[in-house]
C-alpha cells in the first residue's frame, strides 16, 4: 500500500511517502514558508536531495506542488498519483472525542475545528491541510493520525487538575498530553529492546527537542505525561516554560499590566532556553556553555534537572523501571544533555557508559548506551512518526476494505 503522510503546520507541510508492503519509506520532505515569502521544497530520496524555490500562497498550492514532484520524470519517485491509497495526517490535538487514529468524514473535521480552542496553534493548519489535501485527492481515504491519542489511557486521577469540576465538565480542561505518536513508537522499540512483553514492562520516554516532553510507559500503555492541557506544562523547552507557578502568570499580567495574549506570547515563545540564555537552540547553548557563558550553563543545568525531576517521579509512578529512551532532536544528538540528565543518578540503578553515549551522537540507529553495570536500560532511538501515522492508516483502510464501507465525504 502507498501512503503518504502529511504533518501541516502554520507555514509548513512536512510530507513522506511510504510503500507499507515493502516497509520503505520512499521520499520524506518538506515546504517551508508556505503563505510567506521565500517559499521551498526541501524533498530526500535516499541519499540525494532537491530543494526548489517557488510561489506557496497556501496549504493546497503546497500539497499540490508536492505530488507534482513525487510524479515529476527526473525527481519522482511514481508514475502516477493515483497511485497513493491513502493520506495521513498529524492531527495535534483530539481532546477526549478520539481514543486511536480515525477516518476522516465531515464530522471528524468539525470536531478538530471546535477542539481549535484547546489548540489554536496546531489544529487550524492541520485542518487547513486536511481540506486542502481532500480537494487535491478525493477519491481516497484520508486518515487523522492524534497526537494525544497514546495519552488517553492514563487513568482519570492523572489527567484531572485540582479545580473546580465545571471547568472540566463544561471546558473539558484537562491533561491530554502530546508527542503521542512518538511516545507510542519509541517505547514499542524499547519493549522489542528489551525483549519485553507489553504486559510486563516500565519504560520513560524522553522526547527532546524544540519541544519537549515526557511519558510514563506501562505495560505498553501512556500512564502520566509532562505536557498538559496545552503543550506548555512540563518540561523546560526552547521558547516555552514549562511548568511554573500560576501565580506568576496573575502577579504579571496585574503588575505589568499583560493582556492574554500578551501573557501567551511570552510564555510560549518568548521563554524556556530562550528566556534564560537569550538563545532556542540547543547547539548554540552548549557551545556558549563551553566558553564559559554563565547564562547558557544555567540554562542546561536548569533544563536538566526538570528532565531529571519527571524521572524520579515516573520511576515512582511505575512503581519500578527497566528503561529509559531519550529521542527527538536533542534525545538523539545531545550526548552533553543526555549526561547531564542522568548525572548522579546512580543510587537510581541508572549509570551511563559515556564512551557509547559519545559514540552515539554521531549515529542515526538505535543503540544502548548504560553500562554493563546499569539496572536500568538506557537507548538513544530515533523517533519515526511518520512510519506510525503509516502503519495506523494501513490498519484502518484494510479495515475498511474488510467492511465494504465507502469512502465518506
Amino acid at each position: 500500500m502507498i501512503i503518504l503522510t502529511l504533518n501541516c503546520g502554520s507555514s509548513s507541510v512536512k510530507y513522506a511517502l511510504f510503500n507499507t508492503t515493502a516497509n520503505e519509506m520512499l521520499v520524506k520532505g518538506i515546504v517551508e514558508r508556505v503563505g510567506l515569502s521565500g517559499s521551498f521544497i526541501h524533498q530526500k530520496v535516499g541519499s540525494q536531495e532537491i530543494i526548489q524555490k517557488f510561489r506557496c500562497d497556501n496549504h493546497q498550492i503546497a500539497i499540490l506542488y508536492v505530488l507534482k514532484l513525487l510524479v515529476s520524470p527526473s525527481e519522482g519517485v511514481m508514475k502516477n498519483i493515483s497511485e497513493v491509497d491513502a493520506v495521513s495526517h498529524r492531527v495535534v490535538h483530539g481532546g477526549e472525542e478520539f481514543v486511536e487514529s480515525t477516518i476522516i468524514n465531515s464530522s471528524v473535521e468539525k470536531t478538530i475545528a471546535d477542539l481549535s480552542s484547546l489548540a489554536p496553534l496546531h489544529n487550524p493548519p492541520n485542518l487547513q491541510g486536511i481540506q486542502a489535501a481532500k480537494a487535491v485527492l478525493p477519491n481516497i481515504p484520508h486518515i487523522a493520525v492524534f497526537d494525544t491519542a497514546f495519552h488517553q489511557s492514563m487513568p482519570e486521577y492523572v489527567y484531572r487538575y485540582a479545580i473546580p469540576s465545571k471547568w472540566y465538565l463544561e471546558k473539558k480542561i484537562r491533561r491530554y498530553g502530546f508527542h503521542g505518536t512518538s511516545h507510542y513508537y519509541v517505547s514499542q522499540r524499547a519493549m522489542k529492546l528489551l525483549h519485553s512483553s507489553a504486559e510486563s514492562s516500565r519504560i520513560i520516554t524522553l522526547h527532546l527537542g524544540n519541544g519537549a516532553s515526557v511519558a510514563a510507559v506501562k505495560d505498553g500503555k501512556s500512564i502520566d505525561t509532562s505536557m498538559g492541557l496545552t503543550p506548555l506544562e512540563g518540561l523546560v523547552m526552547g521558547t516555552r516554560s514549562g511548568d511554573l507557578d500560576p501565580g506568576i502568570v496573575l502577579f504579571m499580567m496585574q503588575t505589568a499590566n499583560l493582556s492574554s495574549k500578551e501573557t501567551d506570547k511570552i510564555l510560549n515563545r518568548q521563554s524556556g532556553l530562550l528566556g534564560v540564555a537569550h538563545s532556542s537552540d540547543m547547539r548554540d547553548i552548549e557551545e556558549k556553555a563551553i566558553q564559559g557563558d554563565e547564562k547558557a550553563l544555567l540554562a542546561l543545568k536548569l533544563a536538566a534537572y526538570r528532565v531529571r525531576k519527571y524521572i524520579g517521579a515516573y520511576f515512582v509512578a511505575l512503581g519500578g523501571l527497566d528503561a529509559i529512551v531519550f529521542t527527538a532532536g536533542i534525545g538523539e544528538r545531545s550526548s552533553h544533555f543526555r549526561s547531564l540528565v542522568l548525572k548522579d543518578l546512580e543510587f537510581f540503578g541508572i549509570e551511563l557508559d559515556q564512551e557509547a553515549n559519545l559514540e552515539a551522537v554521531c549515529g542515526t540507529q538505535e543503540r544502548i548506551i548504560s553500562s554493563n553495570a546499569s539496572k536500568i536500560k538506557i537507548f538513544v532511538i530515533p523517533t519515526n512518526e511518520e512510519l506510525v501515522m503509516a502503519q495506523d492508516t494501513e490498519r484502518i483502510v484494510n479495515r475498511i476494505d474488510n467492511k465494504n464501507i465507502k469512502v465518506p465525504r
